[in-house]
């Protein structure tokens, strides 16, 4: 993981519709940037569902979400239209940005070995510095934790 402190690496990927979106269009706000193995998957359903289910808590703080993961834009499509997501999914296929946060790299599985996204989450300033992370994440309730978090550091 990346520490608390350092600046978070820009970048700019395809969103679920296509569209290019980067770090920087959230300069001067937060954002929640959480990066997830694979849509349409039982945790990375309950995950994305628990941000959506707590959108209005983050956007009356002002706090952005990003997900990202290695799908394909039509796959994060469907994710995206199917859960109702307030917010957009990044598609980064080649593990280019997952790498930069340190959350790419080789996994086991069913006795198989391959490259893959870890459940990793990152909370980032207004000023682009990285305030909170989570590493290997469990999805239920890790929405409501980083917004318990986020109240604990303010008061």
């Amino acid at each position: 993981m990346l520490p608390v402190g350092e600046q978070a690496p820009a970048f700019e990927l395809p969103n679920q519709d296509g569209d290019s979106v980067s770090l920087a269009a959230f300069e001067g706000e937060r954002v929640v940037v959480y990066f997830y193995p694979r849509a349409n998957t039982e945790g990375c359903t309950t995950e994305a569902c628990g941000f959506r289910d707590s959108w209005d808590a983050f956007t009356e703080q002002g706090i952005g979400v990003l997900g990202i993961s290695d799908d394909p834009v039509e796959d994060l499509k469907a994710f995206h239209t199917d859960y109702e997501l307030p917010f957009d999914l990044l598609s980064d296929e080649d593990g280019e940005v997952a790498t930069q946060y340190d959350s790419y790299g080789e996994k086991k599985m069913f006795g198989n070995t391959f490259d893959g996204v870890f459940r990793n989450t990152y909370v980032i300033d207004a000023d682009g510095a990285i305030t909170q992370t989570y590493e290997g994440v469990s999805p239920e309730g890790h929405a409501d934790e980083i917004l318990a978090d986020i109240d604990d550091a303010t008061c």
